[in-house]
């Protein structure tokens, strides 16, 4: 059975239905704020604009907010529910899929606070392309994971986990270009440092929109993918019809 109609068509409860729908809605409503927070770190960085980084700053509040009052609407689901099967792991996986989203805001404020610091100091262009790169890429896997979240798309998902490993490479690469230009030039150390942290969370906002893929297997399957290689997943047998 389709995990949409499995979660959504045998309840007798047309309130429990909503609540499970409200659950989801808050989570993607959470992930658009979250991408926009990440773009905007991104842009301000390259345009060079200090108030877009400060704003992106001030906005995370507003993330933490929105994690707070999901896990609210979770626990008290669970509390008045007592959810089980399907029903239970959606709960569980709007839970730490909204850890998750929280922690990519933590990652783009820390993007705008180094690209502040960038600004001031009046860094050039060093390293922006690696950046740009490097930032279209997990904007994109963010994108996309959210989006197998809401159509429960799990080829989609497994794409993503495949998507991680790319960008890891890129990471590695951006790194080591940087560390070479550093040691070249001594006074280029504090602003590569600053690269070096946007980079950071960079990828670690890949990671996170990893585990967001990883939640969608676990949510429609009931299988707990994390620390598994790719080369160890049975593709054919995740995405087989029930």
């Amino acid at each position: 059975m389709d995990i949409t109609s499995d979660i959504h068509s045998r309840h007798i409860s047309r309130q429990f239905n909503h609540e499970l729908e409200e659950l989801k809605t808050h989570l993607m409503a959470m992930g658009g704020l979250v991408e926009r927070q990440v773009q905007e770190a991104v842009e301000a960085l390259l345009a060079g604009d200090s108030e877009m980084a400060q704003r992106v700053v001030e906005n995370d509040r507003a993330v933490n907010d929105m994690q707070m009052k999901i896990d609210e609407e979770c626990t008290q689901v669970l509390a008045r529910r007592q959810p089980a099967a399907s029903d239970l792991r959606l709960v569980l996986a709007v839970m730490r899929g909204a850890s998750d989203l929280e922690r990519i805001g933590d990652e783009a404020s820390k993007i705008a606070r180094n690209a502040g610091d960038l600004i001031k100091i009046d860094n050039g262009t060093r390293g922006f392309v690696e950046v740009r790169m490097i930032s279209e890429h997990v904007r994109r896997m963010v994108r996309d994971a959210l989006t197998s979240f809401a159509r429960f798309d799990i080829e989609l998902a497994l794409e993503l986990v495949r998507e991680d490993e790319k960008v890891d490479e890129e990471y590695r690469s951006a790194m080591r270009s940087l560390m070479t230009f550093m040691m070249e030039d001594a006074r280029s150390i504090t602003p590569v440092l600053n690269l070096m942290w946007i980079l950071r969370a960079l990828e670690r906002i890949g990671d996170h929109a990893n585990n967001l893929a990883e939640y969608v297997v676990y949510l429609v399957k009931g299988l707990d993918i994390r620390h598994t290689d790719l080369e160890d997943l049975d593709e054919k047998a995740i995405t087989r019809k029930d």
